[in-house]
């Protein structure tokens, strides 16, 4: 084994974390399960939005929908910068955070529509 099979990242020991772009499987399966699963309920809550509870659609609906794609915008521009290697691994948690809170935001979105009480 040569001395430059192993990175140290300045540490005295051994170490062996992934550096910036670089992805186990695991992560790219987990990053397509959370994202697709993300995007379907955002999908059906702007399509239901729309459609569902009334025609013509309520106008405080398609704000509510209005502002749950504006959440998304923001998610959307940190990941892409997370994928190009613009952001520390660290953020990661913070992309979980905000996909979970968009969900919960088309939850209760989907509630009102619906007028579940």
């Amino acid at each position: 084994m040569d001395e430059f099979s192993t990175r140290t990242y300045g540490t005295s020991g051994l170490d062996n974390r992934p550096l910036f772009g670089e992805t186990s499987a695991r992560d790219r399966i987990v990053n397509m399960v959370v994202g697709g699963f993300t995007s379907l309920v955002v999908l059906v809550t702007v399509i239901g939005s729309f459609l569902f509870p009334s025609l013509p659609p309520r106008p405080l609906n398609i704000f509510f929908a209005a502002c749950i794609l504006l959440a998304c915008g923001s998610t959307v521009v940190l990941i892409f910068w997370y994928r190009q290697g613009d952001l520390e691994p660290k953020f990661r948690k913070l992309i979980y955070y905000m996909l979970a809170t968009i969900v919960l935001l088309c939850l209760c979105a989907n509630l009102y529509f619906f007028d579940v009480r």
